[in-house]
């Protein structure tokens, strides 16, 4: 048996003065354990909902759009930068907000809520029981990730490439989540995350993409920061990496895993979003970190 998700479990929560969060909170009266998920670009929170409905038998689930993404605030950002450190503040937040009980929690983090996670783990190592992050760029390693991230992380072009993919919406919406695949595991996207996506890409004057690029503005110097305090990180690590990912080489997580001495899954036959192709795999990732 699983949860059917109603618009019931789809609130707000205000974080600060700046900031209100869109959410998700599947309740369950005798949690085995609460998991709190983390999307990536260009996401929303709806990303998680099949794996959500599948584990909410067993677990209390969170998951929430970033500022910047789906129904999330986007102040403008004299008031928040967008940095991954300002999405790991949000996330402290969020989770102090929601109440949520950290000695019973597991982050699943992909994509740029991956890196947020772990500065937080580095400053508090009790924000969760376990952490499961993947298909990110923990650190500066421009050769290791495709052309158009190298180039957002790279002065004079990043305006360019903000506006090329600005112009590019439908391409993106369209090709982004299975790129680089063969045909035969091409994997369809439900109606109501499509929907959802395109609904949240345009808040005011700011885009998706618009939020994505101040990101990278300052991804490097937050990367930078996270790798001189790897020592720091003491909050059990699993690394998910799908195999095939085209956006950020499989070496990356490898080298993550290598240096803080995490288990590794290399997903075979799997791209960059592991939770949208094999919804399953991660279900039974979250569930074995409560093991």
């Amino acid at each position: 048996m699983s949860h059917r998700i109603d618009d019931d479990a789809i609130d707000f929560l205000p974080i600060d003065d700046d900031i209100t969060l869109r959410r998700m909170v599947l309740r369950n009266a005798r949690p085995k354990g609460t998991v709190l998920f983390l999307h990536g670009f260009p996401e929303t929170l709806y990303a998680w909902k099949e794996i959500a409905e599948a584990l909410a038998d067993d677990y209390e689930i969170h998951a929430f759009d970033w500022p910047g993404y789906g129904l999330s605030s986007r102040p403008a950002v004299d008031r928040f930068s967008y940095a991954p450190m300002d999405y790991a503040h949000v996330l402290d937040r969020y989770i102090a907000k929601a109440g949520i009980d950290t000695s019973r929690l597991t982050i699943y983090a992909t994509d740029i809520g991956a890196l947020p996670a772990l500065l937080l783990a580095v400053e508090k190592p009790d924000i969760a029981r376990a952490i499961i992050v993947g298909d990110f760029a923990p650190f500066n390693r421009p050769a290791l990730m495709y052309e158009s991230l190298q180039n957002l992380k790279a002065g004079p072009a990043m305006n360019q490439v903000r506006a090329a993919m600005n112009r590019n919406r439908d391409e993106i919406l369209e090709n982004t989540f299975t790129r680089g695949l063969p045909r035969e595991a091409q994997f369809e996207l439900s109606r109501e995350f499509r929907d959802d996506v395109s609904r949240g890409w345009s808040q005011g004057a700011m885009t998706v993409v618009d939020a994505f690029s101040h990101y990278y503005s300052h991804f490097t110097r937050d990367q930078d920061r996270f790798e001189s305090q790897l020592a720091r990180l003491k909050t059990r690590l699993k690394v998910v990496w799908g195999e095939k990912d085209l956006y950020i080489k499989k070496e990356m997580g490898t080298e993550l895993a290598e240096r803080v001495h995490a288990e590794l899954a290399l997903l075979p036959g799997i791209g960059h979003y592991p939770h949208l192709q094999d919804p399953k795999r991660t279900a039974d990732e979250v569930r074995a970190s409560f093991r």
